[in-house]
């Protein structure tokens, strides 16, 4: 059969619509098919694909850099707070030694509980008062070291004299269990009962007895 000029111009032209409507589907499709990144990429950033992803969370959220313990009490306010020092904190404010013992130190105070200044003779506190500049600051100061000796350090000064911040001397003694006693100048030997109690400024053993500088 013989095909005519017309009609093969018409097939001509039918087969160049098909491949042009063929080739719009591919392109739909590959459009298509790139929208789901593009969400997916929104969807990570939180805005558009082209724009770095931010974290204001940290901004947001305060820093616990500044949430520190609180301080501990210096000195006076330790043996204040712990309540068996009644006797020793009003003979420090007597002597008035009290701006002392709150300064930066270190220092360290082997200090005699209320039951130890109770333990003296009577009326040896009420005299001692009476001349607070006196005889009672020379007592008070013979019970301070400077710097801060932790009972670790005690312990390796058996025999040895420690001069204390009245400028006269004590003796320790660490017996074979390792219990800590204090010699002073008249003789009397005091027991340490309780070691390291840390302060803001230094620390503090705790004596049976008062010690005398003489």
């Amino acid at each position: 059969m013989r095909t005519t000029p017309a009609r093969l111009s018409a097939s001509v032209v039918a087969l160049a619509l098909l491949f042009a409507a063929c080739g719009s589907d591919g392109d739909d499709d590959a459009t298509d098919e790139e929208t789901p990144t593009t969400a997916m990429a929104d969807e990570t950033t939180g805005g558009d694909a082209d724009e770095p992803a931010t974290d204001d969370t940290s901004a947001d959220e305060p820093s616990d850099s500044g949430d520190t313990a609180e301080a501990e009490a210096d000195i006076v306010d330790t043996a204040i707070e712990a309540g068996d020092f009644e006797t020793l904190v009003a003979a420090v404010q007597a002597a008035e030694l009290e701006e002392t013992l709150r300064g930066d130190g270190p220092f360290t105070v082997f200090a005699p509980s209320d039951d130890a200044f109770a333990a003296l003779p009577e009326g040896t506190v009420d005299t001692l008062l009476q001349d607070p500049t006196g005889d009672l600051t020379g007592i008070l100061s013979y019970h301070v070291v400077e710097g801060a000796v932790m009972a670790s350090d005690v312990a390796g000064l058996d025999g040895q004299e420690v001069t204390t911040v009245n400028g006269a001397a004590f003796t320790v003694n660490v017996g074979d269990d390792g219990a800590v006693s204090i010699t002073d100048a008249a003789g009397n030997e005091v027991n340490v009962v309780s070691t390291d109690i840390e302060t803001a400024n230094g620390v503090i053993h705790v004596l049976d007895g008062v010690l005398m500088p003489g």
